[in-house]
């Protein structure tokens, strides 16, 4: 079973760092880059491009609700055409540091909050889409949700997202905070080997849900985030 393992990353902004780009790079296969509304900045967005580059490490936008204040992690009302815009915009920023260095656009990702509105709002996930469409890659997000429906009925493609270091809800909803806690790696690795092999998570109240994993993600900002990294990329090894 071929699955990548991704990453949230190039979101330091100025003086102010964010998470450990450089240690995540030898685990994952996929770094999905801010795009400068919820983090980075030109500076950053261009070092992680580069450092993903030299890491053989395939390059995604990871696009925002404009809120670099609140890190991207609080809904706003924004309608589909509005939305589609503030998305291709962003998508263009990092798009320009990918041409300045030689490298492909291989995914696109809603970060944080506008991750779980697409998953819910039929019009939201068809602002991603009406994005997805001018490039032609694939889009990540959760299985059995708008994201799926929505981008499958238009003919974008859809890679099924499992996350190793936050919980799901009882209805299969991600529950998404404004700052992550440190998560133990073994119940992270146990976490992605159920989901690959069985294809099931226990909900935060130990509901079994149906999951699927094409790729996985362990977040940057997560405190011990290598060490998650590490395990989950073992146990991903295994199968």
């Amino acid at each position: 079973m071929r699955v990548d393992m991704n990453c949230d990353m190039g979101e330091s902004f100025g003086l102010y760092k964010m998470g450990d780009d450089e240690g995540m790079m030898p685990y994952i296969t996929q770094a999905n880059i801010a795009c400068g509304f919820h983090g980075s900045d030109p500076n950053h967005m261009r070092n992680t491009v580069e450092l993903a580059r030299k890491n053989n490490v395939k390059i995604g936008a990871h696009f925002s609700l404009p809120d670099l204040a609140g890190f991207g992690r609080r809904e706003m009302k924004i309608g589909r055409e509005e939305m589609a815009n503030i998305i291709l915009y962003q998508i263009g920023a990092l798009k320009g540091f990918l041409d300045a260095s030689g490298v492909a656009l291989s995914h696109l990702k809603p970060h944080g909050a506008l991750y779980g509105m697409a998953a819910r709002m039929e019009h939201i996930a068809d602002a991603v889409a009406d994005a997805a469409e001018v490039y032609g890659v694939p889009v990540l997000g959760l299985a059995g949700t708008q994201h799926e429906k929505v981008y499958k009925e238009r003919g974008i493609p859809f890679l099924a997202e499992f996350y190793a270091d936050l919980e799901y809800d009882d209805n299969g909803n991600l529950i998404i905070t404004r700052s992550h806690s440190e998560v133990d790696p073994g119940y992270a690795a146990s976490r992605v080997l159920e989901a690959m092999r069985n294809g099931k998570v226990d909900s935060v109240n130990g509901k079994s849900l149906p999951v699927r994993a094409g790729t996985v993600c362990v977040h940057s900002d997560t405190p011990n985030a290598v060490d998650i990294a590490k395990a989950v990329s073992e146990a991903i090894n295994q199968l």
